[in-house]
């Protein structure tokens, strides 16, 4: 092993752990179709296809909200105490 190399042992973290990661600390920004809507929001109005949208999800991958904007998705996250993070 060369200094500055990280090695990680994905069998050390159990799936449990990596589970509850960032959990009440943590949410995510994804950009998605408005095609994907109903699956992930199921309460939320008919969209027109072929938009961009930002979703908000807690860590665990609990939709949080729908936004056309990604600032408004991280201002969401800000405002309930929430990192945002970005998920490409």
């Amino acid at each position: 092993m060369t200094e500055g190399t990280v090695v990680f042992e994905p069998a050390a973290v159990s799936a449990e752990s990596l589970a509850t990661l960032g959990e009440g600390h943590i949410a995510y920004v994804k950009q998605i179709r408005s095609e994907d809507v109903p699956g992930l929001f199921p309460q939320a109005p008919k969209i027109a296809p072929g938009l961009k949208l930002f979703a908000l999800h807690a860590a665990d991958g609990t939709p949080i909200m729908l936004t056309d904007s990604r600032e408004a998705a991280i201002a969401n996250a800000w405002s309930n105490e929430l990192q945002a993070v970005s998920v490409h």
